[in-house]
C-alpha cells in the first residue's frame, strides 16, 4: 500500500490564492470597482478550466477565469469581478482531467461543497484602512511600568495608591495588585525611544493614559483630560511629536464598553437626583442597581442604546475619539478595549454598529487613524469589514502558537480555563490559524495585532522557555499582520500571568537578555528589508511535528520562512516550485540547501531561518484598470 502522501508532498503542488496584492489587483476598491483575481495552478494539478462563484445580491453567480500565462511549474488563470456589494465572497471553481470538481477558499482545496464562511473576500467600505499600518512593527506600553522621567518625582502620590519603589517586586495581592504605583509617565516613554529607534518600532501603543484610581486606568474618571500623574496633555503632545519625528506613530487606548464608578458622568447618574439626568442612560440599569463589567463594581457598563452617550463619545468635536486624534491630540489610532463585549447586554447587541460608528467617525475626521479592537475568542463574525480596521489576534495567532510552543509542564491556563492548553504538532496548528484567518478579509488580517503575548497574558519567555523565544518570534515577525510585541519582551522579561508580566522595565542593561533583544533586532531588521515579509502573501509549504515552513510572495520578491521548535528529519521540497531559489540571499538564520533535486531544511534545535529571492518567473503582472 502506498502511504499518504505528506503536507510538504502536496502543498506546494495545490492551486493557491490569497488576498494579498500579489492576487489581487486593487487592495481597497470602492463600490463598482472592476478587480481582477490571480489564481496559481501547479501544472500537474492538470485544470482545464476555471471560474469564480460570487453571490452578488446574495445569488450565486460565475465568472470565467482566463489563462492569462503558463511558467515551468504553474498555469496563472485570472477573472474580473466587479464590487457589486460592500464585501464581495468569492471562491474559485477547478475542473478538467483527473480533477471533476475542486473549490479553492480560504482554507484550501476541497472536492466537497463546503459553506461559505471562508470564501475570500473583497472589501469595498468608503474609509480603508490608513497606508501606514501595513507591516508596521507595534510595541505595547503599560506606562506605570516603563520608565520614570525626573518629573515623575514631582507628582503627589493619590490616595488609591500604594508607592514602590522601581525595583520593588510587584505586589499581587488583591489590594496590591490594581493599586501599587510605581510612577512610570509620558515623558518617561519619550526618554527613552532611543531605544524604540533602535529595535525598528513603528508604532507604540499605550494601555490607558486617562485619570483614574488604578494603576492599570482601565477604570478611567474622565476621557477629556490625560492624568497628571503621567504628565497630562503636554506629556502626550511631547510625546507624540518626538515620535513622529523619528517617523512613529502612537496609538491610544479607549474602553467603550465601560467607565470607572468615579467617572464625572456616573458620578452624575448616581448620585442624589442621578435618575432625572442625561447620564443615567449612560449606563445600563437594571432594579435600580447599575450593570458592571463581569461583576467587578468600579466598571459600569455603557449603553451604546443612548444615542446621546454614542454622540458624546464619538461624533462631538471634544469626545474621547476625536479630541485626542490627529492635530488635536496627536494620536494615530486607537486601541478598543474589550471591544468584543461592547453594545453587548442580554438581548441587546449593537455591536457592529458601534464599531461601524467609531470607523465612519474616524474615517471622516482622521482618515489616517487605526482603529484595533481587543478580542480573545473567534472574532470573525465581529469583523465583517466596516468596523474595526482589525482585532488583537489572540484567537488566530496567539493562541496557537502558544499550542505548539509552550514548554512542558507548564500550565498555561488561557484566561480563566478550566484546563491547560494542549501541545500540538505544527498540521494541527496550521489548521487553527487557517481556519480563523479565512473567515476575515484579507485587508483585516494584515490591519491587526499578532502577538504571542501582552499585558493580560503570560510573558512568551515564561511560558515557551529562553529556547523557544526565537520561535516565537520569528512566526511573529514573519506572519502577515502587524505584529505587537510588549514592552521587555526583547529583554527576556518574564511572568506567569497578566499582572505578574506588567513587572517595570529595568533600564540598566547588564539585567537585560542581550541573546534575546539580538533576536528581536535582527528579525525586526530583516522584516525592514523585506518587502515580502511586510506586504506579501501567504503561502504553506509544510507543516508537520516540530517545523513550520511557509512563503511570504511579492511580484519582486519571495521569503521563504523555515521556523523549527525543536530538531526535526530534513524537509525536502521541490525546487520546480521555487523558481529562482538558488539566487537567494540569508536574511536570517542559516542558508537552505539547494540542489537542482531538492531544497533542504533540516533543524539540530529551535531555528528560524528567513531566505529570499526574486522570483525567476513570478507569473503575470496584474492588468491596471481604471475604477467605475
Amino acid at each position: 500500500m502506498t502511504a499518504a502522501p505528506t503536507r510538504q508532498q502536496t502543498w506546494l503542488s495545490q492551486p493557491h490564492h490569497d488576498g494579498s496584492g500579489r492576487y489581487v489587483s486593487n487592495q481597497t476598491p470602492r463600490l463598482g470597482d472592476s478587480v481582477d483575481v490571480l489564481v496559481r495552478v501547479p501544472l500537474e494539478a492538470d485544470v482545464k478550466a476555471a471560474h469564480v462563484r460570487t453571490a452578488p445580491d446574495g445569488e450565486a453567480t460565475f465568472t470565467v477565469a482566463r489563462k492569462v500565462r503558463t511558467t515551468a511549474a504553474d498555469d496563472w488563470w485570472r477573472a474580473t469581478l466587479t464590487c457589486h456589494n460592500p464585501v464581495t465572497n468569492y471562491r474559485f471553481l477547478l475542473t478538467g482531467g483527473p480533477t471533476k470538481y475542486l473549490w479553492l477558499n480560504g482554507t484550501g482545496i476541497h472536492e466537497r461543497d463546503v459553506p461559505d464562511s471562508s470564501d475570500f473576500r473583497l472589501v469595498a467600505h468608503a474609509a480603508p484602512p490608513p497606508a501606514w499600518a501595513l507591516g508596521s512593527v507595534v510595541y505595547q506600553i503599560f506606562p506605570d511600568r516603563f520608565a520614570r522621567s525626573k518629573a515623575a518625582d514631582r507628582h503627589e502620590t493619590p490616595e488609591w495608591a500604594i508607592p514602590a519603589a522601581w525595583t520593588d517586586p510587584v505586589d499581587l495581592s488583591p489590594t496590591g495588585v490594581a493599586h501599587q504605583l510605581y510612577g512610570g509617565d509620558l515623558d518617561g516613554i519619550t526618554e527613552h525611544l532611543d531605544h524604540l529607534e533602535s529595535l525598528g518600532v513603528d508604532v507604540v501603543y499605550m494601555t490607558p493614559f486617562f485619570p483614574a484610581r488604578s494603576n492599570h486606568r482601565y477604570d478611567a474618571s474622565s476621557f477629556e483630560q490625560i492624568d497628571q500623574l503621567l504628565g497630562g496633555a503636554q506629556a502626550l503632545r511631547r510625546l507624540t511629536r518626538a515620535a513622529h519625528e523619528r517617523g512613529m506613530k502612537v496609538m491610544g487606548d479607549f474602553t467603550t464598553n465601560h467607565t470607572g464608578d468615579a467617572h464625572e458622568w456616573f458620578l452624575k447618574a448616581a448620585g442624589p437626583g442621578g435618575k432625572n439626568t442625561p447620564e443615567r442612560d449612560y449606563y445600563i440599569w437594571e432594579g435600580g442597581t447599575y450593570v458592571a463589567w463581569l461583576g467587578v463594581p468600579s466598571l459600569p457598563k455603557l449603553n451604546h442604546l443612548n444615542a446621546a452617550l454614542r454622540h458624546r463619545i464619538f461624533e462631538h468635536p471634544q469626545g474621547v475619539v476625536r479630541k485626542w486624534l490627529g492635530r488635536s491630540g496627536g494620536l494615530d489610532g486607537w486601541r478598543v478595549d474589550v471591544a468584543n463585549m461592547t453594545g453587548r447586554w442580554r438581548a441587546t447587541d449593537v455591536n457592529h454598529g458601534v464599531a461601524r460608528q467609531m470607523r465612519d467617525v474616524m474615517g471622516r475626521v482622521a482618515p489616517d487613524a487605526l482603529l484595533v479592537g481587543e478580542h480573545f475568542h473567534d472574532y470573525t463574525p465581529d469583523m465583517p469589514g466596516d468596523g474595526w480596521h482589525g482585532v488583537m489576534n489572540y484567537a488566530g495567532f496567539c493562541k496557537p502558537a502558544w499550542t505548539w510552543l509552550r514548554q512542558e509542564p507548564k500550565d498555561p491556563r488561557f484566561l480563566g480555563a478550566p484546563v491547560p492548553l494542549p501541545l500540538l504538532d505544527a498540521g494541527a496548528v496550521v489548521d487553527t490559524m487557517r481556519d480563523f484567518t479565512s473567515r476575515i478579509a484579507w485587508q483585516s488580517l494584515v490591519h491587526s495585532f499578532n502577538l504571542v503575548g501582552s499585558h493580560d497574558v503570560p510573558r512568551i519567555r515564561t511560558l515557551v522557555g529562553t529556547d523557544a523565544v526565537e520561535a516565537a518570534a520569528g512566526l511573529l515577525f514573519t506572519f502577515p499582520s502587524m505584529p505587537m510585541m510588549t514592552y521587555g519582551d526583547e529583554i527576556g522579561m518574564e511572568g506567569t500571568f497578566g499582572e505578574d508580566g506588567r513587572r517595570p522595565m529595568p533600564w540598566d542593561e547588564d539585567d537585560w537578555d542581550a541573546g534575546t533583544l539580538s533576536v528581536y533586532r535582527g528579525l525586526i531588521d530583516a522584516r525592514k528589508q523585506s518587502v515580502a515579509l511586510r506586504r506579501g502573501g501567504l503561502r504553506w509549504v509544510h507543516a508537520e511535528g516540530d517545523a513550520m515552513v511557509y512563503l511570504r510572495e511579492t511580484l519582486e520578491e519571495t521569503a521563504l520562512v523555515h521556523v523549527a521548535r525543536a530538531a526535526h528529519e530534513p524537509v525536502l521540497l521541490d525546487p520546480r516550485h521555487l523558481a529562482g531559489i538558488e539566487s537567494g540571499t540569508s536574511l536570517y538564520g542559516p542558508a537552505p540547501k539547494v540542489g537542482k533535486r531538492a531544497v533542504t531544511l533540516s533543524a539540530s534545535g529551535p531555528t528560524v531561518r528567513i531566505w529570499t529571492w526574486r522570483p525567476a518567473d513570478g507569473g503575470p503582472r496584474h492588468v491596471r484598470r481604471r475604477g467605475r
